[in-house]
């Protein structure tokens, strides 16, 4: 049996990380940036990881990705364990809650960031792997569901990808990490965008056809020229993951998801 404690102490690191130390590979890039403001972003991130205070001022709200393996046994649901991980992150650190309650009509704060957003995969095994990604406001804003004809084409999915990125990437915290689903149904194609983000920079879908839409999305988004934060200089996106799903005959569900500038995301496994 997996103990809920277990599994919060180890969210906890990689929580409390995502949120204060970027990602090598970013850090690389940024070190590579020198337009406007390049100076202050590197700055920033430094300081972040030296004193444990978060990298940017919205802290973002956490969706998790969990595969728990058929011989996997935990003591409670686990989403009674992720939210009791993430509200004694989010009332212990110095990050900020933004958490309404009511979407619409009183919008008042949880005060712990809590409750979570949890996809549950079951699979076989005796693992439960936890990803999760640190949503903000602003790329999340981002999010797109476009329902292609089923007869488009390529070049379809890759003008309405880049013409919404063009309208929209600049309010994102660009660079970009951007992931796209496709196939399923309407919500089926939305999860596999959010979760595409949760994949490194480096990984490319297992399909060669696929791969290839990615390189070609990805160069397409860049020769927009939004840059750093929407300032003209520099990379816009950092990379385009895709992942796929059968679908009916009659649709072809596409999700558009993206991540800012930092993309804090975390992967926990854990053994029963």
């Amino acid at each position: 049996m997996i103990r809920a404690k277990r599994i919060i102490g180890s969210l906890e690191e990689a929580i409390s990380k995502a949120n204060t130390e970027m990602d090598q590979r970013i850090v690389e890039l940024l070190n590579l940036y020198e337009g406007p403001f390049s100076s202050v972003l590197r700055e920033n991130a430094i300081t972040a990881k030296e004193t444990g205070l978060p990298i940017c001022q919205d802290t973002g709200f956490l969706e998790f990705f969990v595969s728990q393996g058929n011989e996997v046994t935990l003591e409670e649901p686990i989403t009674e364990t992720l939210n009791s991980a993430v509200k004694k992150i989010y009332v212990n650190k110095p990050f900020r809650c933004s958490i309404v309650s009511d979407p619409l009509l009183k919008r008042e704060n949880t005060g712990d960031n809590t409750p979570i957003i949890c996809h549950l995969f079951p699979v076989r095994g005796d693992k439960l792997e936890i990803r999760f990604l640190v949503k903000g406001g602003g790329s999340e804003n981002l999010s797109r569901l476009f329902m292609l004809n089923p007869t488009a084409t390529k070049d379809d999915l890759v003008k309405i990808v880049v013409t919404s990125l063009g309208e929209s990437a600049a309010r994102g915290c660009p660079p970009l990490k951007v992931g796209i689903g496709i196939g399923g149904s309407s919500d089926k194609a939305m999860v596999l965008a959010k979760f595409a983000l949760t994949r490194s920079f480096d990984d490319r879908h297992h399909d060669e056809d696929y791969a290839a839409l990615e390189e070609r999305i990805l160069r397409e988004i860049n020769s927009l020229k939004i840059g750093y934060q929407g300032l003209g200089r520099g990379i816009t996106a950092y990379s385009v993951h895709i992942e796929t799903y059968p679908s009916h005959i009659a649709i072809l569900p596409v999700g558009l998801a993206t991540d800012c500038y930092i993309a804090r995301k975390g992967r926990v496994i854990l053994e029963d």
